[in-house]
């Protein structure tokens, strides 16, 4: 009998436009390292998937920095997908996840690994059975299926780790496979927050700017009034061209 561990071949096969990316940069000077896990997840003679080597890796050159990870993957092998959890959760740093685009299937189990799992605008996470390509005797495929089964049951477990609802509805969704929009994610537990709106950011960066500029202003307002609380005569006469501050 012959096993191949395929748990989202179709979509791996469709989302070609994901290019295979696995980068890390690490920053000593803020304790962080930045990984992005883009394409397909495990194993690959060609080097075109991040395999939970890669990221064993690559944890154990980040020591002990907080991690951030970009992350954009169809899938692939549960297995890894399953092995990269576990030792992101081991690391001792505070783990965040970027979902930019997908996390399906495999990366999907990855993401649960977050202590903070933003979603990107459009961005989406699918849960489903997990599936293989078997062939054997009877007897095989009853085994593999017991397999299938047990490890279907500890990728719900890693689910439910994040999930706010019981685990008959989880098992629900993932056999009928479920797709959460950024929304969704959130509103189940898998998510901690939505990437905030461009228009957004430029109001907080524009508010940030007038409260320092308020705030600068008014600790001028309180030195002049200082200075004119202290001055116990009148000043020397001063040249008029002469600047101080300008504003």
């Amino acid at each position: 009998m012959k096993f191949l561990k395929l748990k989202n071949e179709k979509y791996t096969t469709k989302l070609k436009s994901i290019p295979h990316n696995f980068a890390v940069a690490h920053d000593d000077e803020k304790s962080e390292s930045t990984l992005t896990i883009y394409g397909v997840i495990g194993d690959s003679w060609w080097g075109d998937s991040t395999s939970a080597s890669d990221v064993d890796y690559a944890l154990r050159e980040a020591g002990n920095n907080d991690l951030v990870i970009h992350l954009n993957s169809p899938g692939g092998d549960a297995f890894d997908g399953v092995a990269i959890y576990n030792r992101l959760k081991k690391h001792p740093g505070k783990i965040t996840v970027h979902v930019d685009g997908w996390a399906c299937s495999a990366a999907s189990i990855i993401a649960m690994a977050a202590d903070e799992l933003i979603m990107g605008y459009g961005a989406m996470i699918m849960i489903h059975e997990a599936s293989i390509i078997v062939w054997g005797t009877k007897r095989d495929l009853r085994k593999q299926a017991d397999v299938m089964e047990k490890l279907e049951s500890g990728i719900i477990d890693i689910y439910m780790t994040k999930a706010n609802v019981d685990r008959e509805e989880m098992t629900t969704m993932v056999d009928e496979e479920k797709w959460f929009s950024a929304k969704e994610a959130l509103d189940i537990g898998f998510a901690t927050a939505v990437a905030s709106e461009p228009e957004k950011d430029i109001e907080n960066v524009d508010d940030a700017l007038i409260n320092s500029l308020q705030n600068q202003i008014a600790a001028m307002q309180n030195e002049i009034t200082q200075l004119k609380n202290t001055q116990t005569e009148d000043p020397a006469p001063v040249k008029r061209n002469r600047v101080v501050r300008v504003f």
